[in-house]
């Protein structure tokens, strides 16, 4: 419960950082004639809206399950990081057509003052983007891993957008256009970040495999439960923030039905009491065959 509210705490702390630079960045845009900054701001207000819909799923996705959904709500979560990511590539897109827009039309450089701004912005997003990517990772999440980049493509932009301004101002009228070019730049890195979100995310909305580190754990501690003579076929499926196992043991072909329950409940407990993300075991039980035994 403690681990949830830092979370709606984290999550009410992003939305007022997007609002703030928001505010920020259309002002000093609009007042500096740096499109940048302008570019910079439309795609906070889009924030908002990512923010709200990917800490909103997040926590619905808590929900316990019901009659309805007997697995729970977890696949709102991955769906939450389909419309992260989805947003991240729409982001910038908007962003490139506007850049190229600007590129093609004679525009003055930037006011001085712009620059500062962007420093100020680049380092209040890039640090936003590590806490909430050290809690993405912490509940193994990947919507609030696609906020995180959300906050890192901004923070990218927008330190692309410093150096074009940079080069605006000290270099002369031949780098107006600097930070429209370094905004195309940084654009290919939002794409990456935005395919890779939406390809993590599909992955876990049609039950992809996990990684080996998680199905290896649940083997491990499975097989030294005492009268467990080898582990034939474990299968690992995410939900959101939970791992949902189904495991095929083998045990002595002369054990009862009574010892067999019992073991089953103890291999259970025991991989869920070892990781708390681990909301249900199926255990199924097969005869272990000589060399099982031999183990």
């Amino acid at each position: 419960m403690a681990n949830r509210k830092a979370l709606q705490k984290l999550g009410f702390m992003t939305l007022g950082v997007n609002v703030g630079l928001m505010m920020v960045k259309l002002t000093a845009g609009v007042l500096g004639n740096c499109y940048a900054l302008i570019a910079d701001g439309v795609e906070s207000a889009g924030d908002i809206v990512t923010s709200v819909v990917t800490w909103g799923g997040f926590h619905l996705s808590l929900r316990p399950a019901d009659e309805k959904h007997p697995f729970g709500h977890g696949k709102i979560e991955s769906v939450a990081g389909v419309f992260s990511g989805i947003s991240l590539v729409t982001a910038a897109t908007v962003i490139v057509y506007q850049a190229i827009r600007e590129i093609t039309t004679v525009h003055e450089a930037p006011a001085w003052y712009t620059l500062p701004v962007l420093v100020l912005v680049v380092i209040i997003k890039e640090t936003t983007s590590r806490i909430v990517l050290k809690a993405g990772r912490s509940v193994e999440s990947m919507a609030i891993k696609g906020d995180a980049w959300h906050h890192h493509s901004d923070a990218l932009t927008s330190g692309a957008a410093a150096l074009g301004i940079t080069l605006a101002l000290f270099c002369g009228p031949r780098f107006a256009a600097a930070d429209d070019w370094a905004a195309l730049l940084a654009c290919a890195i939002i794409y990456y970040n935005g395919i890779s979100i939406l390809r993590g995310a599909f992955h876990e909305l049609l039950d992809g495999a996990v990684t080996c580190d998680v199905r290896d754990f649940v083997v491990g501690v499975a097989s030294e439960v005492p009268g467990v003579s080898s582990v034939e076929k474990c299968r690992v499926r995410k939900s959101g923030i939970d791992y949902f196992v189904e495991i095929h043991l083998c045990v002595s072909s002369e054990m009862t039905v009574g010892a067999g329950h019992a073991l089953g409940h103890r291999v259970k407990d025991a991989v869920m009491t070892a990781r708390d993300s681990v909301r249900d075991v199926v255990v199924h039980l097969e005869p272990a065959g000589a060399a099982d035994l031999a183990r």
